[in-house]
C-alpha cells in the first residue's frame, strides 16, 4: 500500500521537475492543474514570443505543449521522456493572448504512453493540437517513504 496519494505524487513529481526546469520558466510558463496523466500549464505570448508575421512562434507554442505533455507523463514519479511529438497548428495566437495548454493521458502500457495536448487562447479557440509519446527511464524524480 502507497503511503503517499496518486495526487500527491503527481504534485511532488511535478515540484522536483520544476526545480529545474529552467525553459519552462525562461518562457514564463505557470503550472495550473498536475494530477495523475494530466498537466495543465499556461503562458502569456510575449513580444520575444512572435515570429516575424507578428504572431506566436509556432516553436513557443510547442514548447508550451511539450512542457505539459512531461508534467502529465511524469507524474507518476518515474523519469519518463519524449520519444515522438507532433504538433498541429490550427489557429494564431497574438502578442497578450494567455495560452494554455491541457494534456491528458490516453493510454499508459508498461514503460510507453500516449497524451494528447489542447493548446487553447482564453477565448477558449484551439490553436494547437499535439501528440506525445512517452517513454519511462531508470529512475524517479524524488524518494517515496515506505509502507
Amino acid at each position: 500500500m502507497s503511503v503517499i496519494s496518486d495526487q500527491e505524487r503527481a504534485e511532488k513529481s511535478s515540484a522536483a521537475m520544476w526545480t529545474d526546469d529552467h525553459m519552462s520558466k525562461a518562457y514564463g510558463m505557470k503550472i495550473e492543474v498536475v494530477g495523475p496523466g494530466r498537466a495543465t500549464i499556461s503562458m502569456l505570448v510575449r513580444k520575444d514570443h512572435l515570429n516575424g508575421h507578428g504572431s506566436c512562434h509556432g516553436g513557443a507554442i510547442f514548447t508550451l505543449a511539450d512542457s505539459a505533455f512531461a508534467f502529465a507523463c511524469n507524474s507518476y514519479n518515474t523519469v519518463t521522456v519524449a520519444q515522438h511529438c507532433s504538433v498541429t497548428f490550427l489557429a494564431p495566437g497574438r502578442e497578450g493572448d494567455r495560452l494554455t495548454a491541457e494534456a491528458r493521458e490516453v493510454t499508459l502500457a508498461g514503460r510507453s504512453g500516449i497524451y494528447d495536448v489542447t493548446v487553447s487562447r482564453d477565448d477558449g479557440v484551439a490553436i494547437a493540437e499535439f501528440r506525445g509519446l512517452s517513454r519511462t527511464v531508470a529512475g524517479t524524480h524524488f524518494d517515496e517513504p515506505s509502507a
